[in-house]
Protein backbone atom coordinates (compact mmCIF):
# COMPACT_ATOMS: atom_id res chain seq x y z
CA UNK A 1 0.00 0.00 0.00
CA UNK A 2 1.04 3.56 -0.59
CA UNK A 3 0.18 6.79 1.15
CA UNK A 4 -0.18 9.97 -0.85
CA UNK A 5 0.00 13.39 0.79
CA UNK A 6 -1.97 15.64 -1.53
CA UNK A 7 -2.25 19.43 -1.55
CA UNK A 8 -5.67 20.76 -2.54
CA UNK A 9 -7.54 24.01 -2.25
CA UNK A 10 -9.45 24.16 1.00
CA UNK A 11 -12.80 24.94 -0.57
CA UNK A 12 -16.11 23.27 -1.15
CA UNK A 13 -16.15 20.49 -3.71
CA UNK A 14 -12.41 19.80 -3.93
CA UNK A 15 -12.53 16.62 -1.85
CA UNK A 16 -15.57 15.39 -3.78
CA UNK A 17 -13.90 16.07 -7.12
CA UNK A 18 -10.71 14.23 -6.20
CA UNK A 19 -12.43 11.20 -4.70
CA UNK A 20 -14.73 10.97 -7.73
CA UNK A 21 -11.72 11.02 -10.06
CA UNK A 22 -10.03 8.29 -8.04
CA UNK A 23 -13.20 6.22 -8.04
CA UNK A 24 -13.60 6.60 -11.80
CA UNK A 25 -10.02 5.34 -12.19
CA UNK A 26 -10.86 2.24 -10.14
CA UNK A 27 -8.81 3.30 -7.11
CA UNK A 28 -10.06 2.06 -3.76
CA UNK A 29 -9.30 4.37 -0.83
CA UNK A 30 -8.24 2.27 2.16
CA UNK A 31 -7.84 5.19 4.60
CA UNK A 32 -8.11 8.97 4.46
CA UNK A 33 -7.52 11.92 6.71
CA UNK A 34 -7.46 15.58 5.85
CA UNK A 35 -7.45 19.09 7.18
CA UNK A 36 -7.79 22.62 5.90
CA UNK A 37 -6.19 25.82 7.16
CA UNK A 38 -6.14 29.30 5.64
CA UNK A 39 -7.67 28.10 2.37
CA UNK A 40 -5.19 25.27 1.85
CA UNK A 41 -6.06 21.62 2.28
CA UNK A 42 -3.90 18.58 2.89
CA UNK A 43 -5.11 15.03 2.40
CA UNK A 44 -3.32 11.87 3.45
CA UNK A 45 -4.73 8.97 1.45
CA UNK A 46 -3.85 5.27 1.50
CA UNK A 47 -4.87 3.54 -1.72
CA UNK A 48 -4.76 0.11 -3.28
CA UNK A 49 -3.48 1.25 -6.70
CA UNK A 50 -0.52 3.62 -6.57
CA UNK A 51 0.02 3.74 -10.33
CA UNK A 52 -3.54 4.84 -11.11
CA UNK A 53 -3.47 7.29 -8.21
CA UNK A 54 -0.31 8.97 -9.49
CA UNK A 55 -1.85 9.25 -12.94
CA UNK A 56 -5.03 10.86 -11.53
CA UNK A 57 -3.08 13.30 -9.36
CA UNK A 58 -0.77 14.32 -12.20
CA UNK A 59 -3.67 14.78 -14.63
CA UNK A 60 -5.44 16.92 -12.02
CA UNK A 61 -2.22 18.97 -11.60
CA UNK A 62 -2.19 18.38 -7.85
CA UNK A 63 1.00 18.50 -5.83
CA UNK A 64 1.69 15.31 -3.89
CA UNK A 65 4.30 13.14 -2.24
CA UNK A 66 4.23 9.36 -2.04
CA UNK A 67 5.30 7.18 0.90
CA UNK A 68 5.38 3.48 1.69
CA UNK A 69 3.19 2.43 4.59
CA UNK A 70 3.66 -0.54 6.88
CA UNK A 71 0.77 -2.56 8.23
CA UNK A 72 0.65 -4.31 11.57
CA UNK A 73 -1.95 -5.79 13.88
CA UNK A 74 -2.39 -4.96 17.53
CA UNK A 75 -4.77 -6.13 20.22
CA UNK A 76 -7.85 -4.01 20.86
CA UNK A 77 -7.27 -3.21 24.53
CA UNK A 78 -6.11 -0.29 26.68
CA UNK A 79 -2.42 0.51 26.40
CA UNK A 80 -1.74 -1.41 23.21
CA UNK A 81 -1.26 1.66 21.01
CA UNK A 82 1.13 3.01 23.64
CA UNK A 83 3.10 -0.24 23.45
CA UNK A 84 3.33 -0.08 19.65
CA UNK A 85 4.28 3.61 19.47
CA UNK A 86 6.59 3.21 22.47
CA UNK A 87 8.51 0.46 20.69
CA UNK A 88 9.00 2.78 17.73
CA UNK A 89 10.05 5.67 19.99
CA UNK A 90 12.53 3.44 21.84
CA UNK A 91 14.11 2.63 18.47
CA UNK A 92 14.15 6.35 17.59
CA UNK A 93 11.73 5.83 14.68
CA UNK A 94 9.41 8.78 14.12
CA UNK A 95 5.80 8.24 13.09
CA UNK A 96 4.65 10.57 10.31
CA UNK A 97 1.09 9.24 10.14
CA UNK A 98 -0.95 6.43 11.63
CA UNK A 99 -4.27 5.04 10.46
CA UNK A 100 -6.75 2.47 11.68
CA UNK A 101 -7.44 0.42 8.57
CA UNK A 102 -9.94 -2.00 10.05
CA UNK A 103 -11.01 -3.73 13.20
CA UNK A 104 -11.60 -7.46 13.37
CA UNK A 105 -12.08 -10.22 15.93
CA UNK A 106 -8.32 -10.48 16.55
CA UNK A 107 -7.76 -6.74 17.06
CA UNK A 108 -6.97 -3.72 14.94
CA UNK A 109 -5.01 -3.42 11.72
CA UNK A 110 -2.90 -0.26 11.59
CA UNK A 111 -1.07 1.42 8.74
CA UNK A 112 1.95 3.52 9.63
CA UNK A 113 4.04 5.95 7.67
CA UNK A 114 7.37 6.09 9.51
CA UNK A 115 10.71 7.85 9.06
CA UNK A 116 12.67 4.60 8.68
CA UNK A 117 10.52 1.75 7.34
CA UNK A 118 13.45 -0.71 7.24
CA UNK A 119 14.21 -0.19 10.94
CA UNK A 120 10.53 -0.62 11.79
CA UNK A 121 10.70 -4.20 10.51
CA UNK A 122 12.96 -5.03 13.46
CA UNK A 123 10.61 -3.38 15.95
CA UNK A 124 7.09 -4.29 14.89
CA UNK A 125 5.42 -7.43 13.60
CA UNK A 126 5.00 -5.86 10.16
CA UNK A 127 2.47 -7.59 7.92
CA UNK A 128 3.05 -5.73 4.70
CA UNK A 129 4.49 -2.74 2.91
CA UNK A 130 5.33 -1.47 -0.51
Amino acid sequence: MKEFVVNIEGRSGRLAALTQLLGAAGVNIEALTGYSHDGKGTLRIIVDDAIATKRVLREAALGFTEHAVLTTNMAHRPGELGRVTGALADADIGVDAIYVLRTHADGIELALSVEDPEAAYDVLPVRGSV
